[in-house]
């Protein structure tokens, strides 16, 4: 398996992978598909100023993790919010969502973030142990957050320190 930096190109797959968790799941409370137009237009955006990441095996894209701004203001530039998506049918249980997530962290303290927060729909077992597996903790819960496929939808937050720290500020 093999972890690289996110291109444009890769906008029509990774839409497709997204797409599937929009169309299927809870797990994002966007509610209409989108077009691998747009979605380039996000990864252009994003990787400007975060890293975003693809894992692949044989030239066949299995996931992606990237990090986004988690607040507007800029008192919270040090702090981001995380996103991890595997592809629907990539092997279950074989490390690759922990490989790319130490990936992104590797890469967000090189870059002097200090915090991470995660946010997920719940119930959602696999993200949760993943983050905790990684060390997150839980910094918040709240109640039907998000309302989609007819239920309200719970959010938990989960936050990391870097190992970064205070230290670049």
């Amino acid at each position: 398996m093999r972890i690289r930096d996110v291109q444009v190109g890769d906008a029509e797959i990774l839409c497709a992978i997204y797409n599937h968790y929009i169309e299927h799941t809870t797990i994002t409370f966007d509610e209409q598909s989108l077009q691998p137009e747009a979605f380039a237009l996000q990864i252009e955006h994003v990787s400007q100023r975060y890293p975003w990441l693809v894992i692949e095996e044989k030239g066949q894209v299995l996931g992606y993790a990237y990090a986004s701004e988690w607040g507007s203001r800029s008192a919270f530039r040090y702090t981001v919010a995380s996103s991890i998506y595997l592809h629907p049918e990539a092997p279950k249980r074989k490390g690759m969502g922990e490989m790319l997530y130490r990936a992104l962290l590797s890469q967000l303290v090189d870059r002097g973030f200090c915090r991470v927060i995660a946010a997920i729909a719940v119930p959602n077992e696999g993200s949760v142990a993943l983050h905790k597996k990684l060390g997150f903790s839980q910094a918040g819960y709240f109640h039907a957050m998000g309302y989609k496929f007819q239920r309200w939808i719970d959010v938990i937050y989960l936050e990391l320190p870097l190992a970064s720290g205070n230290s670049r500020v």
